[in-house]
């Protein structure tokens, strides 16, 4: 061999993590089986990275192409979030009402979850009715979608407490009637892992523009509100709530009532969403979609740093108690994972002018009886943003320098 001088890569040294998943989400939406090999298939999970990826599936947006309802939610969403956004889709029939897709006793948006793997951050149901369903309107929209609500809630909660998956799920304020006075105040219900949107892209739609919702939802990063002006306006050219234009609609009352839906703003070309408000009190903490991603984000980190620790040999002291050196070692590694994943990343609020501010507090007693119990108990706090939600200026005019 020749004398040389060889220089090795070293790796590892600057604890960087995998690109997250912080934008996958999922589609559950009315489908047509498409006859043709490799066409679309009912109840079957696919993972889109492109629209090219639904087309190839025979999916067209033709006028007599059964699935133009499909490929329509699936090009707003790409438009919206741009090529590569990972999109899990499953569809089902007309005859799989939006309560039934989200009921976690059925095989319907639960397949799809755990066909993900715990992938999904969020899913959006979208429904295309047969020409002879009737809606039973209650409170100015279809009462399948107060039960839909109820079995979104389900759903989320049990993909967070049996696989350690949190997610929220977008549903249609279907069949609006028009009238915002009918519409429910969603601040009287508890579902802070649910959200409501009613407006569309197209007037007189009976649904909403779920698959734009998910690519804006796609594209942001967990902290940042969906109603944010700063990140442009959405990518669509009309919004509609109901039959008039989002601009001509009662915006206010919609958004005081909870729901998300579209608004514009005086001297600002295009659409934005209001706000990102879930079913649930103006007083609970997850009332929001940035919250609702940000603990969620925290939940996923802490629970795969501590999983490492599970049924792992505890060192106690003379006096029964942990000791303070494992305890810190503990709160250091899950500190450091959040630090890593989310401080760095900018999800969490830390204050600027003190460099000691992280963002994340993870705190373990040691007085705890552990070889009694076998619990350990640990509080861990993430500290998220404030939002600039209301703007109050004085302004007037000056007569004299100072």
């Amino acid at each position: 061999m020749l004398p040389s001088v060889k220089i090795s890569f070293e790796n590892g040294a600057l604890g960087s993590v995998a690109p997250s998943a912080d934008g996958v989400v999922g589609l559950v939406a009315t489908g047509t089986t498409v006859a043709a090999e490799g066409g679309l298939r009912l109840a079957a999970p696919y993972v889109l990275r492109k629209l090219d990826d639904l087309v190839v599936l025979g999916v067209t947006a033709a006028d007599d192409d059964a699935n133009a309802f499909l490929y329509r939610h699936v090009k707003e969403f790409y438009d919206e979030a741009g090529e590569g956004a990972e999109l899990w889709l499953i569809c089902f029939p007309d005859t799989v009402l939006p309560s039934m897709m989200v009921d976690q006793t059925q095989e319907y948006a639960k397949k799809l979850i755990l066909s993900a793997q715990g992938r999904l951050r969020a899913i959006g149901v979208a429904f295309n009715p047969a020409s002879s369903y009737e809606p039973t309107i209650t409170s100015g929209l279809d009462s399948n979608v107060t039960a839909a609500m109820l079995n979104a809630q389900g759903l989320a909660e049990w993909a967070t407490q049996s696989l350690y998956a949190p997610l929220f799920i977008i549903l249609e304020a279907r069949e609006f009637t028009g009238d915002v006075t009918a519409l429910k105040d969603l601040g009287t219900y508890s579902y802070n892992r649910t959200g409501l949107l009613l407006g569309d892209t197209r007037a007189n739609s009976a649904g909403a523009a779920i698959g734009l919702l998910m690519g804006h939802i796609a594209r942001i990063p967990v902290q940042r509100s969906i109603g944010r002006v700063r990140d442009t306006a959405l990518r669509i050219l009309i919004a509609y709530v109901k039959n008039k234009q989002a601009e001509m609609a009662d915006v206010t009352t919609i958004n005081d009532k909870g729901y998300i839906t579209f608004r514009t703003f005086t001297g600002k070309a295009g659409y934005f969403f209001n706000d990102d408000n879930l079913a649930t009190a103006v007083a609970d903490d997850y009332r929001s979609i940035a919250r609702r991603r940000t603990i969620d984000k925290a939940y996923r980190i802490a629970y795969l740093t501590l999983l490492e620790f599970l049924n792992d040999e505890i060192p106690i002291t003379n006096a029964g108690e942990l000791v303070p050196a494992m305890v810190k070692s503990w709160e250091a590694e899950v500190e450091t994972a959040i630090i890593n994943q989310m401080t760095a990343e900018g999800n969490l609020g830390v204050d600027p002018t003190d460099p000691n501010d992280k963002g994340v507090k993870c705190f373990i007693d040691y007085a705890q009886k552990v070889v009694s119990t076998s619990r350990v108990e640990i509080s861990i706090q993430v500290k998220p943003y404030a939002y600039a939600k209301y703007i109050n200026v004085k302004l007037g005019f000056i007569t004299v320098n100072s």
